[in-house]
Formats: structure tokens, C-alpha cells, sequence
């Protein structure tokens, strides 16, 4: 089954395109934090960024570099967030999300570490750096 982004790539399902050139898409989210959250997606399907070739992951990332400066300047949003969450649509894509620091809005709940939980963890994952 083909996944969403790809038929909206295609042209099969409508979307308010912002860019395109050979190799990236980025189009308005439908269900927007703000005004001018835009979706940052390789033409290619990979379902997650660690799938994606390091050369076009350095497109996207500076595609969405690119695009977050025209998106905070045509929304006057104070910054723009960047998120790559890649759990809502099993294709790689960055979230470029236009904030005023009036909105107020708490992307996710923060937690404190149990005690030596920091250095524990810290310790696990370098075990995993290649």
C-alpha cells in the first residue's frame, strides 16, 4: 500500500505545494499547529530518517534550512521549530512549524532524571555510536 506522501508527491491527493525541485516536496501540513506549518519530505520513500542516504538527508535538512527562513519572514512568526517526529506518517519528513513566543503552545512533557538515570542512560548510548 502506498503511503500518503507518496500519492501526494504524485499529484493523486491535492496539497498546497510551497517547493519542489528533483529530489524534495514541502507542502502545507493539513492540520497546522500555526499558520504556514509546512511538511519537508524526500521525493524517494524512506520511512525513517536513519533509512535515508546521508546525501539526502543534507538536501532536506538544508531545503528545510532554506524554507524556514521564507516561512518565518511571509508568516512573521518569531521562529520557526523544526521537528522530525515520524510516527504520524511512515514516511521520512521534518515538520517546520512557524512560533510566536505568545503561542504558549508545549510541544511535549518534559520530566526530570531519577538519580544517576542521566549518566546511566548517557552510558547506554554511547555503546550504540558507530
Amino acid at each position: 500500500m502506498e503511503c500518503v506522501f507518496c500519492k501526494i508527491i504524485k499529484g493523486e491527493i491535492p496539497a498546497a505545494k510551497i517547493y519542489e525541485d528533483e529530489k524534495i516536496f514541502a507542502f502545507l501540513d493539513i492540520n497546522p499547529v500555526n499558520a504556514g506549518h509546512t511538511l519537508v519530505v524526500p521525493k524517494e520513500h524512506y520511512q525513517w530518517l536513519d533509512d535515508t542516504p546521508d546525501e539526502l538527508l543534507v538536501e532536506v535538512v538544508l531545503t528545510a534550512k532554506r524554507l524556514l527562513t521564507a516561512i518565518r519572514a511571509a508568516i512573521a512568526a518569531d521562529y520557526v521549530a523544526v521537528n522530525v517526529i515520524g510516527v504520524d506518517v511512515p514516511h521520512f519528513h521534518v515538520h517546520l512549524i512557524p512560533r510566536y513566543f505568545s503561542d504558549n503552545f508545549v510541544n511535549w512533557p518534559a520530566r526530570k532524571y531519577r538519580e544517576k538515570e542521566m549518566e546511566e542512560t548517557a552510558e547506554k548510548i554511547q555503546l550504540y555510536i558507530k
